[in-house]
């Protein structure tokens, strides 16, 4: 990224987790040449800028604090309590399936209880691998996307990523596409996600690969 940012205008990293999150596991504050980057944290309700290493956010919604107390009744009430658990993500709570012993089932059995949780604290449900997030509406990957590509007066984009909550984003791609702004999406090779699949541009190897595709960007570019 740092060889890739100062030949382009901007590099964002688009997560439902918090925006700290992403700074500290991709180590980015501080590093010569990503002064401009931008994590947009929550699907963009908040955002840290490393040019000030600050956070700016608005108020949490309240609905997430009331959903995140009733999870663990409503799993219990369930019966899908055993292998699962509960993801605290500040502006948003996540229950994941993957360690129960059948993730899949016990995905399908929280999909309707946890969307009518979500419903009655004026919140949504964003299914993920094996994952069910609640969190408030407006607050996708897609619209993070559009509004920072506005900001910037983007004249390209390229998108990469490789879970369903990138399908928002990809689809951002495709209205900025269509209204004459060139744009690549990739898939970070997930054999999990066959919608980005089916959808990209190009398909990587995973992490690396995306890791392989911008480091040849970075070299090519003027």
């Amino acid at each position: 990224l740092a060889a890739l940012a100062p030949k382009v205008a901007a590099v964002a990293v688009v997560t439902g987790r918090p925006p700290g999150v992403a700074v500290r596991h991709g180590g980015f504050a501080g590093v010569p040449n990503l002064e401009h980057l931008v994590v947009l944290g929550h699907y963009g309700a908040e955002r840290w800028d490393a040019v000030t290493g600050t956070v700016t956010a608005p108020a949490p919604h309240p609905g997430v604090a009331a959903a995140r107390a009733e999870l663990p009744g409503l799993l219990d009430r369930v019966g899908a309590w055993q292998g699962t658990w509960i993801e605290e993500k500040g502006r948003a709570v996540a229950v994941h399936t993957r360690r129960a012993a059948d993730p899949q089932a016990a995905f399908e059995a929280l999909r309707e209880p946890l969307t009518d949780l979500a419903t009655r604290h004026g919140l949504v449900v964003e299914p993920g691998r094996m994952v069910l997030e609640l969190r408030p509406p407006g607050m996708d990957k897609g619209v993070a996307l559009l509004e920072y590509a506005r900001e910037i007066g983007a004249g390209s984009v390229l998108y990469a990523g490789d879970d369903l909550g990138d399908l928002a984003a990809f689809t951002a791609v495709d209205k900025l596409r269509a209204s004459g702004t060139p744009g690549v999406l990739v898939c970070s090779g997930s054999e999990e996600v066959t919608e980005l699949r089916e959808r990209a541009d190009l398909v990587v190897d995973g992490p690396s690969g995306v890791v392989r595709l911008l480091r040849t960007l970075a070299a090519r570019l003027a």
